[in-house]
């Protein structure tokens, strides 16, 4: 009598594509992890700005200015009673100093509950729905939240640097797609045809190097006048920094594409007769899809850092609108008091710091997913 062994199935392995291999890898990055979760609340930080903002982008008193208001604590308990309830924050009043001739800020006894879900300035969500309710606010005119103290026309910081993270932000993600779009594009054309086009375009690439960046942008943005539309001035600046850096990428699409011209399933597709624009666009450029995206949050950082650069000369975001680069100019314009007397008006700068730090973390997290030699 023969006895059969049970066997027990192969486990049958599926064919993973490089992308989920690559999304496997990301997630074993704590510093990459860190750096895409800080990145998703920023953005949605200020893509809900308005809301989430206690007051209005241009929102201040002509009558009196509390020019550099200082932030004002949010209480949890009565000091009278010793007893939690409603927070609320004490209202200021000024005092002229007879030692330093400033007007000095001092709590009054006047208290102000604060609320969620307040009614105050109007404004737009997401660019078209109208709304007017805040987050959290007094409802008082006359008694506001400065969570992080105010600026030299007396309007609220943090308000402020919510809705010039919008500008910030949009600016450098749009300004970078711009770029890939040209850059990609111009780098296939110059690779796939050759020949005259080819010397051309690289050409004209060595003619955009040779130019230092920053001083072509400031020579180009001074074409425009100062006192030109606010909106069109945010989409001079996206298209300046697009032009500007739009070469390195067609050098390097140049580059890759050369190869891949002469892989078997490009001249399979010529045989079957595709069209030129297929051929690029469908065959070619993909394969080039794990270079584009750690490229991308490399170079997003760099573009930032450039508007924020040209806000500060005061050739990008123009009032009412308002950037991250902008409003560090008033910490110039206060010189050593900045540090001293008014260090909340650098809370702009940490601002662009560490949304550049994020995005350098994510950045070298997808070079190394999608480099086999890193993979752990």
């Amino acid at each position: 009598m023969t006895t059969t062994v049970p066997t027990t199935p192969k486990r049958a392995y599926k064919g993973e594509s490089q992308l989920s291999v690559a999304w496997k890898q990301l997630k074993k990055n704590g510093l990459a992890r860190f750096g895409g979760i800080s990145l998703i609340v920023i953005y949605l930080l200020s893509l809900f700005a308005p809301f989430i903002a206690p007051d209005g982008l241009s929102s201040y008193s002509s009558t009196t200015i509390t020019k550099f208001h200082p932030p004002t604590p949010i209480h949890f308990r009565d000091p009278a009673t010793g007893q939690f309830g409603r927070p609320f924050v004490y209202q200021y009043t000024q005092e002229l100093s007879m030692e330093t001739f400033k007007n000095e800020y001092k709590p009054s006894t006047t208290k102000c509950p604060l609320y969620f879900g307040v009614r105050g300035d109007s404004y737009k969500l997401l660019g078209f729905i109208p709304g007017n309710v805040h987050l959290f606010g007094t409802g008082n005119p006359d008694c506001k939240v400065y969570l992080v103290g105010g600026e030299a026309m007396g309007r609220d910081l943090f308000t402020r640097i919510m809705y010039a993270s919008q500008i910030s932000l949009t600016i450098g993600l749009g300004a970078t797609l711009l770029t890939f779009a040209i850059g990609l594009a111009m780098g296939a054309v110059a690779a796939y045809f050759g020949g005259i086009l080819d010397v051309v375009i690289m050409r004209f690439v060595e003619v955009l190097a040779a130019i230092p960046g920053l001083f072509l942008l400031i020579l180009l943005r001074s074409i425009f006048p100062q006192d030109v539309n606010p909106i069109f001035a945010l989409y001079v600046v996206l298209m300046l920094l697009a032009f500007v850096s739009w070469g390195g990428i067609a050098r390097a699409t140049r580059g890759l594409l050369l190869s891949v011209k002469e892989q078997d399933y490009v001249s399979a597709a010529k045989g079957l007769g595709a069209s030129d624009n297929r051929i690029m666009f469908r065959h070619m450029l993909p394969s080039m899809m794990t270079f584009v995206i750690a490229s991308m949050s490399l170079v997003i950082p760099g573009t930032m850092l450039t508007e924020a650069g040209l806000s500060f000369l005061g050739i990008g975001a123009v009032e009412p609108y308002v950037s991250w680069g902008s409003l560090l100019t008033q910490a110039q314009e206060g010189g050593f008091s900045s540090f001293t007397d008014r260090p909340w008006v650098l809370i702009p700068g940490f601002c662009i710091v560490f949304t550049v730090m994020c995005w350098q973390l994510l950045g070298d997290g997808l070079r190394d997913a999608f480099d086999p030699r890193k993979r752990r």
